[in-house]
């Protein structure tokens, strides 16, 4: 959007506003709203204060496309407060947060104004600043430890989900500040005023009590709460054992009917041990009966849908529940890997070539699937439209015949303002060329510019618009912007990059990769194991065998599923095979153990110690050693030559790479070899490494 095509103030003077978060005077325009194209970049006319669609009277930048609404604008901020969610110490305001992640309040990415902690790492959005509070009372200690504060939540800010009922948070909820990222505490309002005793037909002997998680049960524990891995609150008979989730306590009417099934469900509201026709677990109480069909089943099984589309699959798959005996073979799920029993249901791929199947709860995973049901009836074949190779060459200058094929020899890519020519074999002039789609060392086949340093690998250049990848629930759109400071950060491989990304636009969800972890599937044949692995999402109580760090319950994964307790993050999964090192002649390979005298355990470039377990690089003719980072460099996947912001130094840094006579990082002193920032202005003419930034003053 350009300022000069909307409206200026409403008496034709141009007003002005120098805003903090902003170097430049930022204009007050009227936005015109124009025709919504699929083709629009979704962050082009975006509020930079609160993240939400520019309207009506705004404030705006036209050199940097930096918008604000006039009250995002006119907000009375207070350049520190001291605030009941951070007591410990006061918090600054900030043009946007100087980390990765999200609010400490609400768990949303944000990239708007907040409130920073810089001693905690503490961020708190301005809408969460602003949230009216008030110390909760009489909250019992039984089901949570820590004083809560009583959120009115008007606008629904926050949207969570609540500990006690595992349903997104709305409305008015209690808040604990001293449990913050990745653990938040959000409680419905009327989760906290549940009673804390109650008597029930499923247990008729002893009253249930009020536990903020399930108890510990036996190992080989068949109750619901072992078999469907319920975290929230639950009614308890510890004589008994005997758990109620809030689910079944709250929302068990006696009959159900859905869409997807003819005949309606009556609730058996008793304890009995039951196997779900479904799911195929285990249930011990108040399942919903069929008398036509003959089916038990849990409640929450009832409103499976018949039809869905996950990412890990390029067709509709379907719920098959039709029990005849022989009617369909055994088969392996293709997100859990585990043998589906055949009778009990089970998504299955329609499509005539094809075997695709998975366990009812494996693909309706949230992890798994984004609850978009697919409709009766829904036209197949337009499912194949979305993962043809639609790209982004919006014209072809020329193109040339091999053989039958037509190539097209010179392109005008959206990404680039001038025509790109394509090249079949021999090197650029700089050996050290990189793809500015994906950053890795460019190859042929690759297009160029003739009048500037912009390659792209032929695969890179055609790179779908919109794809699906096992990664993410939701389709993903190619981008080529950046943050302020001029990079990006893969939320898959947890790295800083300069290049393409692919990201998600679907409401609050902020999920972003590169072009490298684009490249992986569901499966990896990696050679640092001898079995394939498979893609996992839910890692809570792992840690990668490479790195040994540990794997958070969000962490995607890379898992050996016969037993060897071995699995890969997709950092060291994307780790390339072979590494360069200036004394040597050969390539190092990456190497994943070493059986060698302890006194050999010593990197050659920084001469300190190996350990023993973990990947290093290795030469074996030249007997040659390096650390993982010694041997790529802190910023394997940032183009050399381009500019690097940071709002703490007022120039900006150019991505360099160190080889001779490496100078010093600036902050730690260490040697900075290989990829490094450095600051040319003959005022500073310094070099830091990335990790080193944020202690730069």
């Amino acid at each position: 959007m350009d300022v000069s095509e909307c409206e200026s103030s409403t008496e034709g003077e141009t007003m002005e506003l120098q805003h903090f978060s902003h170097q430049h005077p930022l204009v007050f325009f009227k936005y015109q709203q124009t025709v919504a194209s699929e083709e629009v970049d979704p962050e082009a006319a975006l509020c930079r204060g609160c993240e939400k669609p520019v309207e009506g009277w705004s404030y705006g930048c036209n050199q940097c496309e930096f918008y604000l609404h006039k009250g995002c604008a006119e907000l009375e901020l207070a350049p520190q407060i001291q605030h009941p969610f951070h007591p410990k110490h006061p918090l600054t305001l900030l043009p946007e947060s100087l980390y990765p992640g999200g609010c400490d309040f609400c768990g949303k990415a944000f990239r708007g104004f907040v409130y920073n902690c810089y001693d905690c790492r503490f961020d708190l959005h301005i809408n969460c600043a602003l949230l009216q509070s008030s110390v909760a009372a009489n909250f019992p200690n039984s089901l949570h430890p820590h004083p809560l504060f009583f959120i009115q939540n008007h606008n629904n800010e926050v949207d969570s989900d609540c500990p006690g009922c595992q349903k997104p948070i709305s409305g008015p909820f209690y808040h604990c500040s001293d449990c913050s990222y990745p653990t938040f505490f959000n409680l419905h309002k009327e989760c906290a005023e549940l009673p804390l005793e109650i008597n029930h037909p499923c247990d008729r002997k002893h009253p249930l009590t009020l536990l903020p998680q399930p108890p510990t049960h036996p190992q080989k524990c068949s109750c619901s709460m072992c078999r469907i891995q319920w975290k929230g609150f639950v009614y308890s008979c510890s004589l008994c054992n005997f758990d109620l989730s809030l689910d079944d306590f709250l929302f068990s009417p006696p009959t159900i009917t859905v869409p997807s099934h003819e005949h309606p469900w009556m609730l058996v509201s008793r304890k009995m041990s039951f196997v779900c026709d479904f799911c195929g677990t285990d249930g011990d109480h108040s399942p919903y009966f069929c008398a036509t069909c003959h089916l038990l089943v849990h409640k929450n099984c009832i409103s499976l849908p018949r039809h869905i589309m996950i990412t890990r699959h390029r067709h509709t798959i379907s719920l098959s529940y039709s029990f005849r005996q022989n009617q369909v073979e055994d088969g392996m799920c293709r997100v859990c890997y585990l043998e589906v029993d055949p009778s009990y249901g089970s998504y299955r791929c329609s499509a005539s070539d094809c075997n695709y199947i998975a366990h009812a709860l494996c693909a309706t995973d949230k992890a798994i699937w984004d609850g978009t049901i697919t409709l009766e009836g829904y036209d197949e074949r337009s499912e194949e439209v979305v993962h043809e190779p639609w790209n982004l060459i919006t014209d072809v200058v020329e193109q040339i015949s091999i053989g039958e094929l037509m190539v097209a020899s010179e392109i005008k890519h959206s990404y680039h303002d001038h025509n790109l020519r394509l090249t079949f074999s021999g090197k650029t002039k700089d050996e050290d060329s990189q793809c500015d789609g994906c950053t890795r060392p460019i190859s042929t086949p690759f297009y160029s510019c003739e009048q500037c340093k912009f390659f792209l690998h032929k695969d890179c250049a055609e790179l779908p618009k919109k794809m699906p990848h096992p990664f993410h629930r939701h389709f993903l759109t190619l981008t080529n912007s950046v943050d302020e400071e001029g990079n990006s950060w893969c939320h898959a491989c947890d790295r800083c990059y300069q290049g393409f990304s692919y990201e998600c636009y679907e409401g609050n969800c902020s999920f972003r990769i590169d072009i490298q972890c684009m490249l992986f599937s569901d499966t990896l044949k990696h050679p640092s194991h001898e079995h394939s692995l498979f893609l996992v999402h839910n890692n809570q109580g792992t840690s990668c065998s490479a790195c040994f760090k540990e794997l958070y319950p969000w962490n995607v994964a890379y898992r050996c599923m016969k037993r060897c307790d071995f699995s890969l993050d997709v950092r060291c999964a994307t780790l390339p095979l072979t590494a360069w090192y200036k004394y040597d002649r050969h390539p190092l390979s990456l190497t994943y153990s070493d059986d060698s005298e302890p006194s050999q355990h010593y990197c050659d470039l920084c001469e300190k110690e190996r350990e023993p377990n973990r990947w290093f690089y290795y030469c074996a003719d030249c007997d040659n050693s390096l650390h993982l980072n010694c041997a790529i460099g802190d910023l394997p996947y940032m183009k050399l030559g381009n500019k690097f912001k940071y709002f703490r130094h007022k120039h900006p840094f150019i991505v360099v790479k160190n080889i001779w006579n490496c100078p010093p990082c600036k902050v730690c002193g260490e040697v900075c070899n290989g990829q490094a920032l450095e600051c040319k202005e003959s005022e500073c003419n310094f070099t830091v490494h990335r990790s080193c930034l944020w202690r730069l003053k």
